[in-house]
C-alpha cells in the first residue's frame, strides 16, 4: 500500500521538484500539490494523504497556521515542515502547532526520502541543526527546577546509547553509522524506546531523557 503524500508550497518549481523526487521512491504516491492553504481542509480531505509536506511561508495563511487547522480537524495526519527558515521562533511554533518533523530545504535532495520514512515509522525527523535547537531549548530549564530522579524504564544498554544519540540531535542514519548498526536496527530500537518511555515523538523522548536524567 502506497504512502500518500500531499505537498503545500507556493513555488511551482519546488512543488514539481518535490513531486519528481518523491515519485522515484517505490511506495510513495504524491496525491496533491497546493500553492496555498486557504482551502486546506477541503483539499486535504479530498486527496486523503498520510503525510503532508508544508512550507512555512505561504500566501494568505502561513504554514504554521495551516498545521494548527489541519491537526485540529485531522489529528492522525503527519505533517513535516520544509523551509529555508531555522530561527527558534518558527521552529518551536511549528512543533507546538503539531508538526511531526522539520527539514530545511537545503537538505531536501539528500534527506527528504529518509525523513519521510522516519515519519512513517513513528519518528520525528529533523535536520541536525534543528534538532540541536530543540535540544538546547529543552536544556534551558530554569536552574532552580531540579531534574526528576531517573526512572527505571528498563532500557537496554544499546537503547540508552541510541537515546543518547537522539538527544544529541543525530538522524537515524547518523546513529546507525556511529553505533555500527543497521538503519533498520536503529528504527527498531527507537520504536522500543518510545514504547518504554511512553512517548510518541522525538521531541517528547528528548524532553523526558533530559528532564529525568535518563542518559
Amino acid at each position: 500500500m502506497s504512502l500518500r503524500i500531499a505537498i503545500f508550497d507556493d513555488n511551482k518549481n519546488i512543488r514539481d521538484s518535490l513531486r519528481l523526487l518523491l515519485t522515484t521512491e517505490a511506495g510513495f504516491e504524491v496525491v496533491g500539490l497546493f500553492s496555498h492553504g486557504l482551502d486546506c481542509i477541503e483539499d486535504v480531505r479530498e486527496c486523503n494523504p498520510d503525510v503532508v509536506l508544508m512550507d512555512i511561508q505561504m500566501p494568505g495563511i502561513d504554514g504554521i497556521e495551516i498545521v494548527r487547522i489541519l491537526k485540529k480537524e485531522m489529528p492522525h495526519i503527519q505533517i513535516m515542515m520544509q523551509t529555508v527558515f531555522e530561527d527558534d521562533e518558527r521552529v518551536f511554533d511549528s512543533i507546538c502547532s503539531g508538526a511531526s518533523g522539520y527539514i530545511l530545504k537545503t537538505h531536501l535532495n539528500t534527506r527528504l526520502i529518509d525523513a519521510i520514512k522516519e515519519l512513517q515509522y513513528g519518528g520525528s525527523p529533523m535536520s541536525p541543526t534543528i534538532a540541536r535547537k530543540v535540544m538546547n531549548k529543552l536544556q534551558q530549564i530554569p536552574q532552580y527546577i531540579k531534574p526528576e530522579q531517573p526512572h527505571n524504564y528498563h532500557l537496554t544498554l544499546k537503547e540508552k546509547e541510541v537515546l543518547a544519540c537522539v538527544v544529541e540531535g543525530l538522524s537515524h542514519k547518523m546513529i546507525a553509522d556511529q553505533l555500527s548498526i543497521s538503519y533498520q536496527t536503529v528504527r527498531s530500537h527507537i520504536k522500543k524506546i518510545y514504547e518504554k518511555l511512553h512517548v510518541a515523538s522525538l521531541t517528547e523522548a528528548v524532553a523526558k531523557a533530559i528532564k529525568q536524567n535518563i542518559v
